[in-house]
């Protein structure tokens, strides 16, 4: 079984270094952060670091560690919660002496000595969770609960999403068991600024929506910088449009400085949308995906292909 040769690997190194992607999200830093407590508590001779750029807003969730380049020889490397190679916070990842892959998307990019990924898992965080309860080795304890949880929160959007099943329920009891406070956290996680509020209703003001429930918006850079949000930031309206019945399936494109392409979000309450996500430059779950729209013509052909998947579903 991949987990039990993934725990004898940990056990033959003395040197862990994990990595996660570009602009973490909670699972990403659930994941990462969770899985070094566990092995910095079971394994207290062990080097483990977690490592990787800015994590925006999320820094009372995680923070990283600063590593020089020496330290990848002759270490274990294991990436979790990322699909692609590009995507990976910090390029040295390849630098060690082994890579294992621990991911939940769909495996297009098999990088890594050793891979990882369950696409019926929630998050990683799930995954990382099981990974601790069948290990004899290691056991939860208070960090690496509160960050797995956070993790399976955040990509179950508190357990609204179609990810959610009975073993995620179970997951969530067992980890709140431990000494830290469930409320708190999802009370911060779910916390928006004054800022953030006023983009949501500037996306309710400017979204189109299909009869067949389509819907589409644009940010442009100037109500983000007015607002003096961050791109971190931005992304609590992310989900906006999906609170309105009407709506099946939605694409934000948020502009991004001079000369960056559009950051295109999409997301749905049915119609597979990683394809069209994969079109044009992008990828993720069927359900919650990210893309590019290089300029004005490919997010009308993005909006187009949008509505097109939305009018086709269920017919």
């Amino acid at each position: 079984m991949i987990q039990d040769q993934i725990i004898a690997t940990i056990e033959a190194y003395d040197k862990i270094i994990i990595h996660r992607h570009v602009k973490p999200d909670p699972d990403a830093l659930g994941s990462q952060g969770g899985l070094a407590a566990a092995l910095r508590a079971a394994y207290p001779s062990k080097q483990v670091y977690q490592v990787g750029g800015s994590v925006g807003d999320l820094d009372w969730l995680s923070q990283m560690q600063t590593i020089p380049d020496d330290l990848y020889q002759g270490a274990l490397v294991i990436v979790v919660d990322t699909a692609d190679r590009p995507r990976v916070s910090d390029q040295r990842f390849d630098q060690g002496a082994k890579l294992i892959k621990i991911d939940h998307h769909p495996n297009d990019d098999a990088y890594g000595d050793l891979q990882w990924v369950d696409e019926d898992a929630s998050s990683v965080s799930e995954m990382i969770f099981d990974l601790i309860q069948q290990t004899p080795s290691l056991n939860l304890n208070a960090k690496s609960a509160r960050l797995l949880y956070a993790g399976i929160v955040g990509d179950t959007g508190r357990f609204l999403y179609n990810n959610t099943t009975p073993h995620t329920l179970e997951a969530a009891a067992r980890l709140i068991r431990e000494d830290f406070d469930p409320t708190a956290l999802n009370n911060k996680m779910g916390a928006l600024t004054f800022a953030q509020a006023k983009l949501q209703s500037y996306i309710f003001n400017h979204l189109t929506i299909t009869p067949a429930g389509a819907a589409t918006v644009t940010i442009p850079l100037a109500v983000t910088l007015e607002l003096g949000l961050t791109p971190d930031q931005v992304h609590a309206g992310v989900g906006t449009p999906g609170r309105l019945g009407e709506v099946i399936a939605w694409a934000l494109f948020v502009e991004q400085a001079d000369g960056e392409p559009y950051r295109v979000n999409l997301r749905s309450k049915g119609p597979i949308i990683n394809g069209l996500a994969k079109a044009h430059h992008g990828g993720g779950h069927p359900l919650a995906s990210g893309a590019k729209a290089m300029d004005q013509a490919e997010i009308t052909q993005i909006t187009k292909e949008l509505s097109q998947l939305v009018a086709d579903f269920g017919k």
